[in-house]
């Protein structure tokens, strides 16, 4: 057993169809490279995802994972452990010869890791080591960086720390957000994937090393952070709602319910207190630290998303304005 692993791992590839992959990867922005690497014909033997979540008003709908539906549909094996680092003894009975991993979205043990002769590679969504973490495509936007990316880098025991084989990068654009942002670096991930892991298997890329004092972090969107703050600019209010538009989409409290805000733009026209959400001349405004941003797509808890138009016909609002919290 030991002397075929060894073997494996000294092993050069000629064809993209000798290559035995176990792809991990949970959201839309994992299909891409997904997809590259069968369509290139590598040979997936396996997709680990993130379990079934339940949806609706209700929680009456099952919500499947992205790749989950791109494996069922190449009738590739899938597994879901709720907590992988306790739950991995289903890889022990595949044989394969690198992991690769966009997006799966639990910490992925060593153990598992060196199940691999070739080791696991991870298609990181910034250009580390700038934004090691679980968010890296939310944080550039709310940040306000110009350009972000995807990194090919060798998975290790420590997140995002590993050595870096690829690096491309693409410009963010003042109307991205995070959905846009997904898409075009799904494609970029595509792209790498399947130019990349033939010479990365073959030994023919060169890695490099972070550096340690360039390092940021991405942390995690949680729940609370959905909360538009209340205290910042005009610009900097934007950017938040970009960053998490179109999911899970900002939100303000507004007669105790939660109105999410998907779309808006920076106005110069008028100086609305902070806090305030005001209708003037047909539009929705709400006023920011220094002066106020036009909504323009919005989903009061309960309803549809709607344009802030429609919105403001059925709920109201006081001419003077109402507070939001």
């Amino acid at each position: 057993m030991e002397s075929t692993w060894r073997k494996q791992r000294m092993r050069r590839y000629n064809r993209n169809e000798e290559v035995k992959i176990l792809f991990l990867g949970t959201p839309e922005i994992a299909v891409k490279p997904l997809l590259g690497l069968l369509e290139s014909g590598f040979q997936v033997v396996g997709v680990v995802t993130q379990e079934d979540k339940m949806s609706g008003r209700g929680l009456e709908k099952i919500e499947i994972p992205p790749v989950k539906k791109l494996a069922l549909k190449a009738n590739l094996p899938v597994f879901q452990p709720h907590r992988i680092r306790k739950d991995f003894s289903f890889a022990k009975e595949l044989q394969f010869d690198v992991i690769v991993c966009m997006a799966y979205g639990q910490i992925v043990p060593m153990e598992f890791i060196d199940l691999a002769p070739k080791k696991a590679i991870n298609l990181h969504g910034s250009l580390l080591p700038k934004l090691r973490g679980a968010a890296p495509i939310q944080r550039a936007i709310m940040n306000g960086e110009e350009k972000t990316g995807i990194t090919l880098m060798e998975m290790e025991k420590e997140m995002d720390a590993g050595k870096m084989y690829d690096k491309r990068s693409i410009a963010i654009g003042k109307d991205d957000n995070y959905s846009s942002l997904c898409k075009k670096l799904g494609d970029l991930a595509k792209e790498m994937i399947v130019k990349d892991l033939l010479p990365y298997l073959n030994d023919e890329l060169t890695g490099t090393q972070q550096n340690p004092e360039e390092v940021t972090f991405a942390n995690k969107i949680s729940s609370e952070n959905e909360h538009l703050p209340l205290s910042l600019d005009s610009l900097a209010t934007n950017r938040y709602i970009r960053a998490l538009a179109n999911f899970p989409g900002a939100y303000v409290i507004y007669r105790n319910k939660k109105l999410k805000i998907f779309s808006s733009e920076i106005s110069n026209a008028f100086k609305i207190e902070q806090g305030v959400l005001k209708p003037i001349k047909g539009n929705l405004y709400l006023g920011t630290k220094d002066g106020a941003i036009l909504l323009k797509d919005v989903q009061f808890e309960g309803k549809k998303r709607m344009d802030a138009a429609s919105f403001l016909n059925g709920a109201r609002i006081a001419k003077d304005g109402e507070k939001v919290f």
